[in-house]
């Protein structure tokens, strides 16, 4: 009987312990989703994440690292969540997930007067198309039979191949691309996917803890702040 007391009292502590950890949010450099401003992180999916973590009670941390450092975490460490992340059929068993951040379809595109103009995606595929490791347009373009892939450790790194024309086309968020088309010479080629975009968090992690996450995550979109956050960031469309 005491040996059975101790082990529930032991795992009743051990659950304990686990709920007064933080919860360690990691995310990646692409704008305006989440990025660096000096050392202060922004972004439309950053101020999500601080809201709906402020509302449910919830103590965290939050990091910013190159997507497949990022994105190991949130699979093999305890109490981490990764975001942006789209939430994928392949995706699904890997992770708990809170969503969305965000719906959004993700698109090819290409430097303004590169004369890449494929007729479909079939054609698409004697292009180079640039994408980053680890990342879910990765996964899609190989599963949609892309082999001309160049592949980078981040968005950044891709995003300077293109306008140096060192690759033919990228994957990027439509939304972004509606924001970004007015900085710089990119013209949309192809719509390559719609999904989602979610926070992704470790398989153990703990569901009371994912469903106030939810729960806040759900009021925020109820109560129009994430609409507010997108215009904050002259973003059109989200949900």
């Amino acid at each position: 009987m005491k040996r059975l007391a101790l082990s529930a009292f032991l795992g009743l502590s051990a659950v304990i312990r686990a709920h007064a950890e933080p919860v360690n949010f990691v995310t990646e450099e692409y704008p305006p989703f989440s990025y660096r401003e000096e050392r202060v992180l922004k972004g439309t999916s950053v101020e999500q994440v601080e809201k709906l973590m402020a509302a449910a009670g919830i103590d965290y941390t939050m990091e910013m690292l190159p997507w497949a450092r990022a994105y190991s975490l949130a699979q093999s460490q305890p109490m981490t969540c990764v975001f942006s992340t789209a939430h994928t059929a392949k995706r699904d068993p890997l992770f708990k997930w809170v969503e969305p951040l965000l719906m959004d379809r993700n698109i090819l595109i290409a430097k303004a007067g590169a004369g890449v103009a494929p007729k479909d995606l079939e054609d698409a595929k004697r292009y180079t198309i640039g994408t980053q490791r680890e990342d879910y347009t990765d996964t899609i373009l190989r599963e949609k039979g892309f082999t001309k892939l160049d592949v980078t450790s981040d968005f950044n790194a891709t995003f300077r191949k293109l306008l140096n024309g060192r690759i033919d086309m990228m994957p990027i968020s439509e939304l972004y691309f509606r924001q970004l088309k007015s900085e710089q010479p990119l013209e949309q080629v192809l719509v390559l996917s719609s999904q989602p975009m979610a926070i992704a968090c470790q398989k153990e992690f703990p569901d009371d803890l994912l469903a106030r996450m939810q729960a806040a995550l759900n009021a925020l979109i109820a109560d129009g702040t994430q609409k507010a956050i997108f215009a904050k960031y002259k973003l059109e469309g989200g949900n």
